[in-house]
């Protein structure tokens, strides 16, 4: 094993660059790295031993998640076919965009005080 100096180079992987990248040694102890600075964008940390850290997903959720989506089928249950069909019967559109233009026509728009 190799015994580092301070400002010796070491690969590591960096939590803020989130990738192995060049370090320098910033404090030794025991003869072991223990403190790192990352040389791309200069933050000190632990000393990793070249690991990254464990993905954060957590495993029971994912395999509820892989459950459900094995369960899905889109043939099994058609959701569209019910909500075609309303009970009672919806205004058009265009009857709603007409009265809110017949409201802007009867209410101009000004700012500030009016002019005489």
């Amino acid at each position: 094993m190799p015994e580092y100096r301070l400002g010796d180079d070491i690969d590591d992987y960096c939590v803020r660059c989130k990738r192995l990248t060049n370090h320098l040694v910033v404090s030794v102890l025991s003869r072991e790295p223990a403190k790192v600075r990352c040389r791309t964008c200069h933050s000190d940390h632990d000393y990793r031993h070249e690991q990254a850290p464990p993905p954060k997903v957590d495993l029971r959720k994912a395999a509820l998640f892989q459950e459900v989506l094995q369960k899905v089928d889109p043939e099994a249950a058609p959701l569209a076919p019910e909500a075609e069909e309303p009970s009672a019967p919806v205004p058009a559109e265009p009857a709603v965009k007409a009265q809110g233009a017949s409201k802007a026509a009867a209410k101009p728009k000004t700012k500030g005080k009016a002019r005489a």
